[in-house]
């Protein structure tokens, strides 16, 4: 067999299904709880009498809490078992979201959501972890290709569901809308996902790490935020902090002789600089654009949150698409082909909302959606499925942690930077919505080209099966 040539793909049965299933409804509640909130800010900001900016940190501590969270969950799985981590992580999203529906203030809400952060930040990478190890090197593309696609549909799907819950019930209902899905996911893992046992090389807990990598990463984040409310000190100050502690973070994770949170040196080890490259700019590139589009059509067009996210919905329907494309040809195909391919549709979907000031037709609009969709769901598996294949199985916890640690700062970030450059922009535009935004779009094409660099350094080959 040449290096090229496809290894025969292993049968993915109806027992390893129903665990992907099962593994993906955490990831479907904490994707989706981190959209179908925004909906509801004016809402919730009438609730409780408080202002936008107030009410605007019960979105930012769920995001801050969840990229807090994901750097300790490989540590966890390894101390734990895959399973018990993921069963606790999901208690501890199901108990913030009850206490989210009884809150009586704007701040006990904020408090809440970062409970709920913590438990949603661990949920895709152990449930990702988890599935790999059940499934195994022959198996994760195909299985992986199915699960991914949530991660992608959530942001199409909350808006949805959160303006039709808006519509029939109160408030306490968008985070209710948890217990039940939750409660299922809790019985079915008990019942079929298999007790992956903890690693049997204990490390203690990096915890010089963990103060500096968690904490860095949120005031990283929380200093772009507060740029693009136009408070420069107080930005300035967060970002400078944040960066220091990230770089005091890799020199002491290079200089450690424990295991650290996250190894430094797996980003200089191929295929995972690549991989985490073009999941990290890839994930500004997505995220970035699910936040300035529906912006766009409530403050551009003028559409209510429900017409807003309807229009966004043919993205999601190219997800899908994409995922089903990616399911049969991931074993016949050279991952880092369709990776290259999926970020080239993503570019010939971007390309048409730089034109948003001369008025582009909704017909036009959802085209490049359905187009966006495919492309981006032919990425995330694929290059998952490179880095699982070739990782150890006792190493795939701290994998899966970094990939999705990278994928939620690229998200988190870019959306950050995006809305700072679209502040400036909306200043020089004056009235002139539509061109601020189509100005925006053009950074959207810069982040797809930089992941486009990461994703041509992929493999050449095929994944190895073991």
């Amino acid at each position: 067999m040449s290096a090229d040539a496809a290894p025969p793909a292993e049968r993915v049965d109806r027992g390893l299904l129903r665990i992907a299933f099962i593994l993906v409804l955490g990831t479907f509640m904490a994707t989706i709880d981190a959209t179908i909130v925004s909906v509801g800010i004016d809402t919730l900001a009438d609730e409780f009498g408080a202002g936008v900016a107030e009410v605007q940190w019960i979105s930012t501590a769920y995001l801050l809490a969840v990229v807090a969270a994901v750097p300790a969950s490989g540590w966890l799985a390894d101390r734990f078992g895959g399973r018990r981590t993921w069963l606790a992580a999901v208690g501890v999203f199901l108990l913030g979201s009850a206490l989210c529906a009884l809150a009586w203030s704007a701040t006990s809400l904020t408090v809440f959501r970062v409970l709920q952060g913590l438990g949603g930040g661990l949920l895709p990478a152990t449930g990702q972890a988890l599935l790999a190890r059940v499934a195994g090197p022959g198996r994760t593309g195909r299985v992986i290709s199915i699960v991914a696609v949530v991660p992608l549909l959530s942001p199409v799907l909350g808006p949805l569901a959160g303006g039709s819950l808006l519509a029939v019930a109160p408030w306490p209902w968008l985070f209710l809308v948890n217990l039940p899905i939750g409660a299922a996911a809790v019985v079915l893992a008990r019942r079929h996902v298999p007790d992956i046992p903890p690693s049997d090389r204990r490390t203690a807990f990096d915890l010089r790490g963990a103060l500096l990598l968690s904490p860095g990463l949120a005031v990283l984040v929380l200093g772009l935020t507060e740029a693009a409310h136009g408070r420069t000190l107080p930005s300035a100050l967060a970002v400078a902090a944040g960066l220091a502690m990230l770089a005091a973070f890799t020199v002491h994770g290079l200089r450690t002789r424990r295991t650290p949170l996250v190894d430094p040196r797996l980003f200089a080890r191929p295929p995972f600089g690549a991989a985490a490259l073009a999941l990290l700019v890839l994930g500004a590139s997505v995220f970035g654009t699910t936040f300035l589009l529906p912006l766009y059509f409530q403050t551009g067009r003028a559409l209510s949150p429900w017409e807003a996210g309807l229009l966004l919905a043919p993205q999601g329907l190219g997800a899908a698409a994409g995922s089903v494309l990616v399911n049969r040809t991931i074993d016949k195909t050279v991952p880092r082909t369709l990776a290259v391919s999926g970020i080239a549709l993503i570019v010939a979907g971007t390309l048409p909302f730089t034109w948003l000031g001369h008025g582009l037709p909704d017909a036009a609009v959802a085209s490049a959606l359905v187009v966006r969709g495919v492309g981006m769901a032919m990425v995330g598996a694929p290059v998952m499925n490179i880095v699982y294949s070739r990782t150890e199985p006792q190493h795939l916890p701290r994998a899966s942690g970094a990939l999705n640690l990278l994928n939620t700062v690229g998200g988190s970030v870019g959306t950050a930077a995006l809305a700072v450059v679209l502040q400036n922009r909306l200043a020089a535009r004056g009235p002139d919505i539509s061109r601020a935004f189509a100005d925006t779009f053009w950074w959207v094409l810069g982040f797809c080209l930089l992941a486009a660099a990461g994703a041509t350094r992929l493999p050449r080959t095929h994944v190895r099966k073991s």
